[in-house]
């Protein structure tokens, strides 16, 4: 974590599914367990889930589904999410993976005095937890300072949210200039421009370079491998 009163300061609000990691099935696999236990009824149809929060995709999973979005379905879901990826940390370990440069790229933002990590993710806090833990990545950015899928429906939201908590954590206000937001989807190169922040666009999902800067992404860069020299430039 970087010490009150450092400069220059950069906060990176990292995105996590196919940014730093892929479940590579078993993320969808545990949606499939997860919305029976729930509701009582098998999952027919998954909303689309790229760039969006676990709150838009849980509501509108159930309305697909024949069943009334409430406040207290939505949280019946989460709760069983939680509870599914629980149950398949080890599973998860050994078929997903981190994407590569994900665990070098963190480990060198982490070495930086400068640099204050944190996470911008749809995922719920638990999930995003147990999917970082699963790969040994949780450890370099700091959940306190970060936003997740319960904060806000919006993921536009979730930068402002993180950007709150990161200036409580840390003493310090950053600026929009200071702000990156690393993530692989139109959304989240969205939800940054939107912000006001500086967003950079990972080709480590579905999506193109040139998609992402159609996007609004301000950089692209094909993997996290070349992610540091456009974050942090030679002067």
């Amino acid at each position: 974590m970087t010490m009150p009163g450092a400069a220059p300061r950069t906060l990176v609000l990292w995105d996590i599914d196919h940014t730093l990691i892929e479940t590579r099935g078993v993320g969808r696999a545990i949606y499939d367990r997860a919305f029976p236990a729930a509701t009582g009824k098998p999952l027919a149809k998954l909303a689309t889930i790229a760039g969006r929060t676990e709150l838009d995709i849980m509501a509108e999973s159930l309305k697909v589904n024949g069943l009334e979005a409430t406040d207290r379905a939505v949280q019946k879901l989460a709760d069983a999410l939680v509870q599914g990826y629980e149950d398949a940390r080890d599973e998860l370990a050994a078929v997903g993976r981190a994407l590569p440069g994900a665990r070098q790229t963190l480990q060198q933002f982490a070495a930086d005095h400068s640099v204050h990590q944190a996470i911008l993710t749809g995922n719920l806090r638990q999930v995003a937890r147990i999917k970082l833990e699963a790969f040994d990545l949780a450890g370099f950015l700091d959940f306190d300072s970060s936003a997740f899928g319960e904060d806000h429906a919006e993921r536009s939201e979730l930068v402002k949210i993180a950007r709150q908590r990161a200036a409580t954590q840390t003493g310090t206000w950053y600026q929009d200039q200071h702000v990156v937001l690393v993530g692989d989807t139109p959304n989240d190169m969205k939800a940054g421009r939107s912000a006001g922040v500086r967003v950079v666009g990972v080709a480590t999902g579905k999506t193109s370079e040139a998609e992402l800067r159609r996007a609004g992404a301000t950089q692209t860069v094909p993997t996290l491998l070349e992610l540091s020299a456009v974050v942090f430039p030679a002067a």
